[in-house]
């Protein structure tokens, strides 16, 4: 609630807590569609959209509970970085007494989505020609149209998800998806670890790391008994990329929810830890078919265990009463840097751009050590925010990294919550963040590359996920809701008490 009171002849807005206020909770969603021939994201060096398949949103619940209102926004899109996140919340700081740090913003890193990054304009204003050339011409770019719809977007749903609240009954569940994700590292013959190997690749062991099949869901029912929205934790890459602009696999997700409960349910999804899982099943021994089919696969099989889970919740296992609370730390952490020899050899591969693809592909890797090169010079050490909200018996950890799938199961192994679910790619990014194995002398692989977008060192997860498990545990979980207890026997079923009859 605010108030408003003079004081010393100024107006000044105070926003007092409402104890004992009834938990009231909303959904809200807005289109967030790049246009046709924006840039598509996703890779390390441009590449537009021509066609449009579905609509690219931003979705959001607020839990209010008249004390410590809390903002959950999953976005469709490859990433948000920092000062945008900012910008969301100090807008929605204006229109509701929701403060910022209680505000978590979730990437769902669809590579058909809009041009968010992965290099914004004004990051590389301090360098000299050849590397603005190298960041704004030759990478990936975010669009500062398509950036001002996209906060827009975010800001709009979370204010109307504010603005339309209302008591609602709040259910808890998970559920179990373990056939469409797929750690995409594999340990190899030489002693390394490789991404993507391939099917038949004599050289490939086993996989290197585990997956995630955990389905979380929060479900909210309003009066009447309807399902008005709910939020979905799941550790996937949204790359199966339905042809043309799209939510990716989530689309195929809501599309599923929508049929069993309306097209008017908000489905707020947040990834997991997903940086080294994918859809993508080196081990099968069948052609893999992409597109519409795919997204499908992924998206129809979550969205049908969310399904499933929801509707196994019994009504008397809701509630409309929850503790809301948060956490938010900030961690300094250094970028790893190339070695001076390396830098020089880039420097002089990056002068003039290759047409052979093999050359077009270390010229790609020559041009992100140049750009780190420049971002150190600028700001050699990262601020990675870490945050924890609390939703009754389930806690969200944040991290704004392409954070391995082995974190996440660390985190809900040393976190006191009935429910742990990390939000990956969240307020923020500082791209892949893999295990200091990855890092070591028996890893490799593609997340490990040191580029102007992943950088960090080899110690930032073991820090970030730590933080996270101690964040999450200053706060006190409620106990999950839990159905009516049967009745005390009395008697069986009197049509079902009897002995055989034979005659």
């Amino acid at each position: 609630m605010k108030l408003m009171i003079y004081l010393g002849g100024l107006l000044v807005f105070l926003s007092l807590p409402v104890w004992g206020a009834p938990l009231k909770t909303g959904f809200a969603e807005a289109d967030i569609s790049p246009d046709i021939g924006m840039e598509r994201p996703g890779g390390y060096g441009k590449g537009y959209h021509q066609k449009f398949h579905d609509p690219c949103k931003a979705r959001a619940v607020v839990f209010d509970d008249g004390e410590k209102p809390v903002a959950l926004v999953g976005l469709d899109a490859l990433l948000i970085i920092e000062q945008h996140v900012a910008e969301v919340r100090k807008r929605v700081a204006e229109k509701t007494d929701i403060p910022p740090e209680a505000i978590l913003i979730g990437a769902s890193h669809s590579h058909s989505s809009g041009p968010t990054g992965m290099v914004v304009p004004g990051d590389f204003d301090h360098a000299d020609e050849l590397v603005q050339d190298l960041a704004y011409e030759q990478s990936s770019s975010a669009d500062p149209v398509y950036v001002a719809r996209m906060i827009d977007g975010i800001c709009y749903a979370i204010i109307h998800a504010w603005e339309t609240r209302a008591e609602q009954e709040i259910g808890f569940g998970r559920g179990e998806e373990g056939d469409v994700s797929f750690n995409r590292r594999w340990r190899m013959k030489n002693g390394l670890t490789f991404t993507h190997p391939r099917y038949g690749n004599p050289e490939a062991i086993e996989t290197a790391g585990p997956i995630d099949p955990e389905v979380g869901v929060i479900g909210a029912w309003n009066e009447e008994g309807k399902l008005t929205g709910c939020v979905v934790n799941f550790a996937c890459h949204a790359t199966a990329s339905p042809p043309g602009i799209s939510a990716n696999w989530p689309w195929a997700m809501e599309k599923v929810i929508r049929g069993a409960f309306g097209d008017d349910v908000v489905v707020v999804f947040l990834n997991g830890n997903s940086g080294d899982v994918t859809q993508v099943d080196n081990a099968s021994p069948f052609r893999r078919i992409g597109g519409d089919s795919d997204a499908l696969r992924v998206g129809g099989s979550v969205g049908a265990e969310v399904v499933k889970v929801l509707v196994g919740l019994s009504p008397t296992a809701r509630t409309t009463e929850l503790t809301l609370d948060h956490r938010r730390e900030f961690l300094s952490i250094p970028r790893r840097k190339p070695s001076p020899q390396r830098l020089a050899a880039c420097l002089d591969l990056v002068k003039e751009k290759p047409t052979e693809a093999k050359a077009i592909n270390d010229w790609i890797w020559a041009k992100e050590i140049v750009l780190l090169d420049a971002l150190i010079q600028k700001e050699p050490v990262r601020q990675v925010e870490v945050q924890a909200i609390q939703v009754g018996p389930a806690v969200f950890i944040s991290n704004p990294a392409e954070y391995f799938c082995e974190f996440g199961l660390q985190q809900k192994e040393g976190s006191k919550f009935p429910f742990t679910w990390p939000v990956s790619l969240a307020n923020g990014c500082v791209g892949y963040v893999p295990t200091t194995e990855a890092l070591g002398p028996k890893g490799g692989g593609y997340e490990t590359r040191l580029t102007a977008y992943s950088n960090l060192i080899p110690e930032a997860g073991d820090q970030i996920r730590d933080k996270g498990i101690a964040l999450a545990n200053e706060l006190t979980p409620d106990a999950p809701p839990e159905p009516d207890p049967a009745p005390a026997f009395t008697d069986g079923w009197q049509y079902g008490s009897v002995p055989p009859e034979l005659e």
